[in-house]
């Protein structure tokens, strides 16, 4: 099979495409022919070597992946030769909350990823795509998607007519827009593009805001709830845009913090005043997975994918990444 793995980080010129024999499915394992997998902004933290978490040496990248599964081991039950399914970025978080041990089972990160044409998960790692997606599309699935379900319908559920502030037009602000757009929501989007502005109006997006043009964009969002704020801010930029996300809030409301994109502090005030919750998020579980799907089935939601390249022109996929020129997701066709 043919394999990219990081023998160094630093330089995505350091990625390494490899020959290897595939694996052969253990107890209660299965074999997955990925057919498809996508980039998070994390994998350019990892590649650049800025991200946080424990990193598996020569490690084989990307968290987001989707397939087929082509061999089962002995006394899996949960999957049979056929299926389509895409693997859980914290491949032991099958439900509840989060535990410490869990970060050590994420893909891509201190366990190898997707970025292989076969590769063997748990029999509990992976999830069934929902029948109407491409394995493109549900590649998209396991890290962006599932994040903003966990931000918009766990600890504080989005209600048919709240209004919600989703910043930029990357993957998970995209797929926040298209559940809060399914579940009734009104959808403020903020982004430096016109253009990417008005293809979030087509997936969703009700008020667009040009963050370029209208630097104190807090105050545009007031504006637009009549004072109020918003009941929830889906927040991707970090410290460099939190103070702006608290000050549109309502008071009483929910900013759900994803990204860490920018540096700088806080002044923490404004959120004792407004009693408001800051709530880090961080992927979910796979009972968060199958309920997410079921919306997306239901609504019959396609992802919004920006660009699919080649498995040999993943480089160039990484580029594109770091571009930071589009809109959703960024998908690599393994096969």
């Amino acid at each position: 099979m043919r394999t990219y793995r990081f023998p160094k980080l630093g330089d995505v010129n350091k990625l390494t495409l490899t020959e290897e024999p595939p694996a052969k499915p253990g107890l209660r394992q299965v074999l997955v022919r990925l057919r498809a997998a996508s980039l998070n902004y994390r994998d350019h933290l990892i590649l650049s070597g800025r991200y946080r978490g424990r990193i598996a040496p020569n490690l084989i990248p990307l968290s987001d992946g989707a397939g087929e599964v082509v061999e089962v081991g002995s006394e899996v039950t949960r999957c049979q030769v056929g299926d389509r399914v895409a693997g859980l970025f914290f491949q032991t978080w099958l439900g509840g909350e989060l535990v410490p041990s869990d970060h050590a089972s994420a893909l891509g990160g201190p366990v190898d990823g997707v970025l292989t044409e076969y590769q063997l998960f748990d029999e509990n790692g992976v999830i069934h795509l929902p029948e109407h997606l491409s394995f493109e599309e549900g590649a998209t699935l396991p890290c962006a998607a599932l994040t903003a379900w966990n931000a918009l319908f766990t600890q504080r559920p989005l209600r048919a007519g709240e209004t919600v502030l989703t910043l930029g037009t990357g993957g998970v602000s995209a797929f926040a827009v298209q559940f809060a757009h399914a579940a009734g929501a009104r959808v403020i989007i903020t982004s430096s593009s016109d253009e990417k502005l008005e293809q979030a109006r087509k997936f969703g997006a009700s008020d667009l805001i040009n963050y370029r043009t209208r630097p104190d964009w807090e105050g545009e969002v007031l504006k637009l709830t009549e004072g109020r704020g918003v009941d929830h801010v889906v927040e991707v930029g970090g410290a460099g845009t939190l103070q702006r996300s608290i000050a549109a809030v309502r008071l009483g409301g929910a900013i759900h913090l994803i990204g860490v994109l920018t540096g700088g502090q806080i002044d923490p005030t404004p959120i004792l005043f407004k009693s408001a919750m800051v709530r880090g998020v961080y992927v979910g579980s796979r009972e968060m997975f199958e309920a997410m799907n079921r919306l997306i089935a239901l609504h019959r939601i396609r992802p919004v994918i920006d660009k699919v390249f080649p498995f040999e022109a993943t480089k160039e996929a990484y580029r594109h990444l770091e571009g930071a020129s589009h809109v959703g997701k960024i998908v690599i066709a393994i096969a």
